[in-house]
């Protein structure tokens, strides 16, 4: 027997706020399609029909127009006979995790780091090859090339791609050393630089254990840097923070010591943010 249709009281009625304290402006119906949105969980993945109707509270032609609307946006997949959320609901929540960025959760501890340490103070993140840099707090210029917020270097060459690529899986590394070096060498940016893969692997391998990369001029003479991997609250390596200094500072160890423990906390810190974020 074919589904008869039913009166369908809660779509496109009472959308001019008719429920004691709401605004005139209030859109009842995009509520209970929400509400339908939010009646899928980590316990109920998949429901019926009836299952969501019950959940709502809404009629079952209401939920039923409701779901069938989300499955054309793409929201929501159905067999006929369940319904279960897609991947594109991430989009909406994407719309406001970008609205709070890395950058900005970043910034503040970059400028109590540059502070601490009188020294300028970055995060970047990895996009195929290189780094990107997303947030900078700059004392002084360190560089002959202009360092701001979407300035690229290779990857390998640079604290915080190596903080990064320290907690690549390894075939994500595999991938990156084809992509850095097709040849079979890495291209040499100074006479510092490491270009033998197999020896860029040992300093990941090194700085993964001692949870924090060195760069000691091998992106430019006269510049060292130093960085520690940033986690999402999943425990991702998402990104990472550095500290960069020139030579003239003083040798590794004193640098290293003057640098690396408030470096170290203001990742932890940003890290903290991140998690809060889940």
């Amino acid at each position: 027997m074919p589904d008869l249709p039913e009166s369908d009281p809660d779509v496109g009625a009472g959308d001019a706020g008719t429920e004691p304290g709401r605004s005139p402006e209030f859109v009842q119906s995009l509520e209970r399609g929400l509400a339908v949105i939010r009646a899928f969980d980590g316990d109920r993945r998949s429901l019926t029909l009836s299952d969501v109707a019950r959940e709502t509270g809404l009629s079952r032609a209401s939920a039923r127009r409701f779901l069938h609307t989300l499955v054309e946006l793409g929201y929501v997949a159905t067999d006929g006979r369940e319904f279960t959320l897609r991947p594109a609901l991430l989009e909406l929540g994407y719309a406001y995790l970008s609205s709070l960025t890395l950058p900005d959760i970043a910034t503040p501890h970059l400028e109590k780091l540059s502070e601490r340490v009188s020294e300028s103070s970055s995060v970047a993140v990895l996009d195929g090859a290189d780094i990107v840099y997303v947030a900078r707090v700059a004392t002084r210029r360190i560089m002959s090339a202009t360092i701001r917020v979407g300035t690229r270097f290779p990857a390998y060459a640079t604290s915080m791609g190596r903080a990064i690529l320290a907690h690549a899986e390894p075939a994500a590394l595999d991938a990156y050393l084809a992509r850095a070096a097709p040849s079979g060498t890495l291209a040499a940016l100074t006479p510092r630089t490491i270009t033998d893969p197999q020896d860029l692997r040992a300093a990941l391998a090194e700085a993964r254990e001692q949870g924090w990369a060195l760069v000691d001029q091998e992106l430019e003479d006269g510049l060292r840097s130093v960085a520690a991997p940033l986690r999402d609250g999943t425990g991702r390596v998402v990104a990472a923070v550095n500290v960069s200094a020139p030579v003239r500072r003083g040798e590794v160890a004193e640098i290293l010591r003057h640098v690396l423990p408030p470096l170290l906390k203001a990742a932890a810190a940003i890290e903290a943010d991140l998690a809060r974020m889940r």
